[in-house]
């Protein structure tokens, strides 16, 4: 446990500064989601937000803020282009994925 004024000012200033970083993690992790269900302008522009002002409260570096943000446009342009969810996108890269691995495969010759 703390013992000078000062340490315990700390902790009390470094778990009341938690919780509201948890707070505004929750927030972009649901925003996240939604936009996830539904790449449209509009979930963009909120992602887009909620990661502008994390960055300005340093939460996030800010270079992570233009790597998320550039990651997520990727993903809305390819999502509007093609017509198709993330989540369909995925599972047609699994099954691709399946089809050339069973074509790889080859029988091993037994030498006796």
């Amino acid at each position: 446990m703390p013992v000078t004024q000062s340490v315990k000012k700390s902790l009390r200033k470094s778990i009341k500064n938690h919780k509201a970083n948890l707070n505004w993690k929750s927030k972009y992790k649901t925003i996240l989601k939604k936009f996830m269900e539904k790449m449209d302008q509009k979930t963009l522009a909120d992602l887009y937000s909620i990661i502008d002002k994390m960055g300005q409260r340093n939460i996030f570096h800010k270079n992570k803020v233009k790597r998320l943000k550039a990651k997520y446009a990727r993903k809305g342009k390819s999502a509007s282009t093609a017509g198709v969810s993330a989540k369909k996108a995925v599972e047609k890269k699994v099954v691709a994925k399946k089809k050339v691995a069973a074509k790889k495969k080859t029988s091993k010759k037994v030498v006796k």
